[in-house]
């Protein structure tokens, strides 16, 4: 059996987006691949992140906001950047690592109603879930 391949996942604050792409990622291809996600300025996981990924029977409820010091010197064969300010100070991976850049949305500079946050963070779930399921399907997985 070949050996998982191992993502990392970064943001700024490891609240939204990329606790919400180490959900859906490790939920539809974790027999493929061990995922993390870290912050460049980890903070607290979003309760609407949690929300949006429950929806879908996927439970993000015990995640913490990760540092990405915490995977220092932790080989990964993907590290994918999920913003903008992530991708600038993203710290040196070994050469093998492949960097992947994709932004999104940032769901948590939402302002409005609970109602008008929450269909924001449900949103930018979809489009991860939909990048993900091709960035997977590139690396040798199918995703339901």
């Amino acid at each position: 059996m070949t050996a998982k391949k191992r993502v990392l996942i970064l943001c700024t604050g490891n609240s939204a987006r990329s606790q919400m792409a180490e959900g859906l990622l490790r939920h539809d291809a974790g027999a493929l691949f061990h995922v993390e996600s870290a912050g460049t300025r980890p903070s607290l996981v979003r309760p609407e992140a949690v929300a949006a990924l429950r929806d879908l029977g996927i439970d993000i409820s015990g995640h913490r906001s990760k540092s990405v010091a915490e995977f220092d010197g932790q080989p990964f064969d993907f590290v994918i950047t999920v913003c903008d300010n992530a991708r600038e100070v993203c710290p040196v991976f070994p050469a093998a690592v492949t960097k992947i850049h994709h932004s999104f949305d940032d769901p948590a500079a939402c302002a409005g109603t609970e109602a008008e946050r929450l269909a924001e963070f449900r949103r930018v779930r979809d489009q991860l879930r939909e990048w993900l399921s091709a960035f997977a399907q590139q690396n040798g997985a199918s995703l339901g």
